[in-house]
């Protein structure tokens, strides 16, 4: 069975950093894209930013230069590096991946972890 596992969701001061890491555990897939979304409250979800199983990054403009994605595909894990945090980020955070089996390609959501930042 395929989990998403996310970590590293906290509180922090406006202008802190915090890092968010995604693990998929289970066997018998290849991962394709990754992503993080985020969803504050009374609002919809948003891209955060993604990223191809090559490498290829697209973030959301209003996130630009100060969160990064990366990827290890040895350890199916994807990561979120979130800095000069404002109280706009404020919001629970999901990860995605597309996972390619023998028989279908699914996409799965980790179960969000909360990201509070204060001013």
């Amino acid at each position: 069975q395929v989990q998403l596992v996310e970590s590293g969701g906290g509180v922090a001061q406006a202008g802190e950093s915090l890092r968010l890491s995604c693990a998929a555990s289970g066997s018998g897939f290849t991962i394709n894209n990754m992503g993080w979304y985020r969803q504050a409250p009374g609002k919809q979800r948003e891209l955060v930013a993604a990223i191809t199983r090559g490498g290829t990054t697209n973030y959301a403009d209003s996130l630009k230069g100060r969160f990064t994605i990366s990827r290890d595909n040895a350890k199916n894990t994807v990561s979120l590096q979130m800095n000069s945090l404002k109280p706009g980020d404020t919001a629970v955070y999901y990860c995605n991946a597309e996972l390619i089996s023998d028989y279908a390609t699914v996409l799965y959501w980790g179960q969000g972890t909360q990201v509070t930042v204060s001013s």
